[in-house]
């Protein structure tokens, strides 16, 4: 009963990485703009990699290769939104016409 109980709860973790992962993907397909495209790529595939990295952490059980994948959950979270702020200040800081595009709040102390 018990190793029923985890492959459901396995299984909907899957299927809700899954769908976070194509709603990142049809986002950045829908998008016009670049830095809505990052927004939505950084939080569906930040969530998206959690669920499923959980989901064969409890796959898994308790052992070194859950311990390493918990890491990696870790990792994601701290370098995922670091690069997609990254690129936005890249884009921002590149493209000339971003005040005709959106509305940023430029900052010249930062540069």
């Amino acid at each position: 009963m018990l190793e029923w109980i985890r492959f459901v709860v396995v299984a909907l973790l899957m299927l809700g990485g899954l769908f976070s992962l194509l709603v990142s993907v049809i986002g950045a397909y829908r998008f016009h703009y670049v830095l809505n495209r990052i927004h939505v790529a950084a939080k569906c595939d930040t969530m998206g990699v959690l669920l499923i990295l959980l989901a064969l952490t409890i796959m898994s059980g308790l052992n070194m290769t859950s311990l390493k994948l918990l890491l990696l959950i870790v990792f994601v979270w701290l370098a995922s939104p670091v690069a997609s702020h990254l690129i936005a200040h890249l884009e921002v800081a590149t493209n000339d016409d971003i005040d005709k595009e959106c509305e940023v709040k430029l900052n010249n102390d930062m540069d």
